[in-house]
């Protein structure tokens, strides 16, 4: 039979609460980055708006400056929704390790 039907391919391992923690834990970081990466260019903006004076130029660096804020904004929610959904997901680890080590002391 396994001639005419084949072999089923070799089963992957379940997905594991800890390393989907950890990489979630790992996007936090990498999104950390990246509004670190903005503060740096938004202290630049600063300091060149500093420079200027009124007039159009000046009013083109606000709307980066503003664009970049915008973005900034964008990255920390997600860091906020990756560190609650982290946080949930270690909670849930935590009872089920619990339960665990209730039924091996039963």
């Amino acid at each position: 039979m396994n001639r005419i039907f084949g072999t089923s391919k070799p089963k992957a391992p379940p997905p594991n609460l800890t390393d989907a923690i950890s990489t979630i834990d790992a996007r936090g970081e990498s999104i950390d980055k990246k509004i670190a990466q903005l503060d740096g260019e938004l202290v630049k903006l600063r300091d060149q708006m500093k420079k200027m004076r009124e007039g159009p130029s000046k009013n083109l660096v606000k709307q980066k400056a503003l664009r970049i804020m915008k973005q900034k904004r964008t990255y920390e929610n997600q860091r906020d929704q990756l560190s609650t959904q982290s946080f949930n997901m270690e909670q849930s680890n935590f009872a089920i390790q619990s339960m665990k080590d209730n039924q091996v002391v039963r």
